[in-house]
């Protein structure tokens, strides 16, 4: 990630790719098992369905815990905004209509296999990270450039491990076969 001088109010964003030798649909039953993210993140930690939901859905919400060392442990509530299986899946963090964060995976089948994209935007509702920024005014450009980077470095490392779920069960599959 290129430094971009961007503020919170700028809405940040990031985003990573990564192809995977298995089809969307085979990809999208990971993507879509929001209780799987806690193993392939480090700062997730555990996810729980909300209203009896057990997978997503439009409306559906699902409660994060999350550790951070500098920011200590939280929880928050998302809502899925956009759910196309085995296409678009969307949640917005705390309120729908003014998030303080949005998250998207989009699937497309490209050359035989998937291509995974994973998508973020800080803002535009404040957040963790606005306590901070309040602290430190002055250094908000250098807060978002480097919690920014922490998300680009995580986001590579849950595309990484979804790739290498989806292409060792096809490869067990076929094995099978």
């Amino acid at each position: 990630m290129e430094w971009t001088g961007a503020c919170y109010a700028d809405k940040p964003t990031v985003e990573v790719h990564t192809w995977i030798a298995a089809s969307p649909a085979q990809v999208w039953t990971l993507v879509a098992d929001i209780e799987l993210m806690p193993r392939l993140s480090a700062e997730l930690q555990s996810v729980e369905w909300l209203d009896g939901a057990s997978s997503p859905a439009p409306g559906a919400r699902f409660i994060g815990r999350s550790k951070h060392d500098a920011f200590g442990e939280w929880a928050t509530t998302s809502h899925i905004v956009e759910c196309e299986p085995p296409r678009v899946l969307a949640w917005a963090v705390e309120d729908p209509q003014h998030p303080t964060a949005v998250w998207r995976f989009v699937l497309e089948p490209q050359d035989g296999g998937t291509l995974l994209r994973e998508w973020m935007q800080m803002g535009p509702a404040r957040s963790g990270l606005s306590f901070a920024i309040d602290r430190m005014p002055e250094k908000e450009q250098k807060i978002v450039f480097v919690r920014m980077r922490e998300f680009e470095a995580n986001m590579i490392a849950t595309l990484e491990a979804i790739k290498k779920l989806a292409e060792d069960a096809r490869t067990s599959g076929e094995a099978s076969l």
